[in-house]
């Protein structure tokens, strides 16, 4: 007997709750963080080639070009050599030692821009050129968010990752 009371209980309320007039249109909503509107999650990606050089301080400074999100992490590798004619990319920072100190290739970026520097204790301006001209970067912005689900340290696994088929030069 109960459980025939309790079938009948469930039944009826499930009967009941489906029906009824429709309720008010809700409102639209905004797709952000905090009632901003969405932006669209994909990565942006560009190479750039550079001199360090003593009239620029050993650094140089690039504004994106495209909207950056707050939350937005920029990863930069370097062409760090060539192997078999394939060429091999590293995630900065990276540090060449020398006799007399240290090199270090680094970089930081702000929502707008990205800067390129070198950093060390060895003399800039002694350094053979091949550590100073021409040196090739890629530059890949990714949602925070995706970084953590990956191996950045592998620029081909960040583009699989993100479906970067190709560097825009500037």
């Amino acid at each position: 007997m109960r459980k025939l009371v309790s079938f009948f209980t469930v039944f009826t309320l499930l009967f009941l709750a489906c029906e009824g007039p429709q309720g008010p249109p809700g409102f639209d909503g905004r797709d952000g963080l905090n009632g901003l509107d969405g932006e669209v999650i994909a990565s942006s990606a560009f190479e750039i080639v550079l001199d360090f050089t003593p009239a620029n301080n050993y650094e140089f400074i690039e504004p994106y070009g495209f909207n950056v999100l707050p939350t937005d992490v920029t990863l930069v590798y370097i062409s760090w050599e060539v192997d078999n004619g394939q060429d091999v990319w590293r995630l900065l920072p990276q540090t060449e030692y020398f006799n007399d100190g240290v090199l270090v290739y680094n970089y930081d970026f702000t929502q707008t821009d990205v800067r390129f520097f070198l950093d060390g204790t060895t003399d800039f301006s002694l350094l053979d050129p091949s550590y100073t001209d021409a040196q090739v970067f890629r530059v890949v912005v990714v949602p925070a968010d995706n970084v953590g689900r990956i191996d950045i340290s592998n620029l081909e696994a960040v583009q699989e990752a993100f479906g970067i088929t190709e560097f825009s030069r500037r």
